[in-house]
């Protein structure tokens, strides 16, 4: 939805991958994956307008959070969703994310912490509300570091930091969950993150979204045992602001 309350129109979806059996899309961020009734006011789902675009069926193998952008695979007949969900679950496919967040990111570090399971109060009001937390593990390291001679709340500057993610599990909100816990959220996250950074952010950069992209997705092809990599770009939106805190500028940097 835009400010002014009206559908976002997305367009033909940009596709980064496809071959008989699988199919990836860049994913806009805002447009969620599949139909929900918690959300009966859209009009437009990821996997309707591919199915149109293509003019068949495709069956979504993984998630994307509506907020998120980047790669997202599909497979197209039900067996080879099947297959290509058994390497999501094996474990065997990489996953990689770029997030924007507050502050000064460690060089490298990885977190080992269960989650608790985040219920919805509608979609899951008979869910077991008491689950024990899950394990959930992140990988995360700090590509760039930028600071802003900005003051905000006691602080007379402001810092950012641009990571690399990697999910080992797939907990719901798993690396927005993580990084907060490790005092960086993402920037645009308006659950896990820093509501003054958030509003800084739209007014200095006028961009108002969650700044998580699924920038690869790398397996191993279940059918012809090929190495695949599907990468997805930030966007020039992104570029830019990497541009003003001085980081590189080129997309193949990232």
């Amino acid at each position: 939805m835009t400010e002014k309350g009206e559908p976002v129109e997305y367009g033909e979806l940009n596709i980064l991958y496809q071959d008989e059996y699988f199919v990836a899309i860049d994913k806009p961020a805002g447009l969620l994956v599949h139909r929900s009734f918690l959300d009966k006011h859209e009009t437009q789902f990821a996997m309707q307008m591919l199915r149109d675009q293509l003019g068949q069926h495709v069956f979504p193998v993984h998630r994307l959070d509506r907020p998120t952008s980047g790669v997202l695979l599909f497979a197209l007949s039900s067996e080879s969703a099947r297959d290509m969900n058994k390497l999501f679950i094996e474990g065997t496919i990489t996953k990689r994310y770029l997030a924007l967040v507050r502050g000064f990111a460690p060089e490298s570090v990885f977190l080992d912490k269960p989650l608790k399971e985040e219920l919805d109060k509608i979609a899951d009001k008979f869910a077991t509300q008491n689950k024990a937390p899950q394990a959930a593990q992140t990988q995360f390291n700090c590509l760039h570091q930028a600071t802003l001679p900005i003051p905000i709340g006691k602080y007379p500057t402001v810092r950012y930091s641009l990571v690399e993610c990697f999910p080992k599990t797939g907990r719901k909100h798993q690396i927005r969950r993580h990084l907060n816990h490790l005092s960086i959220p993402i920037i645009g996250d308006v659950n896990h993150g820093d509501n003054q950074h958030n509003q800084f952010f739209r007014e200095h950069f006028a961009l108002r979204r969650l700044m998580l992209f699924a920038t690869q997705l790398s397996f191993v092809h279940p059918y012809t045992h090929k190495p695949i990599v599907i990468k997805a770009p930030l966007g020039e939106d992104m570029l830019s602001i990497c541009k003003q805190l001085g980081w590189p500028q080129q997309e193949k940097d990232y």
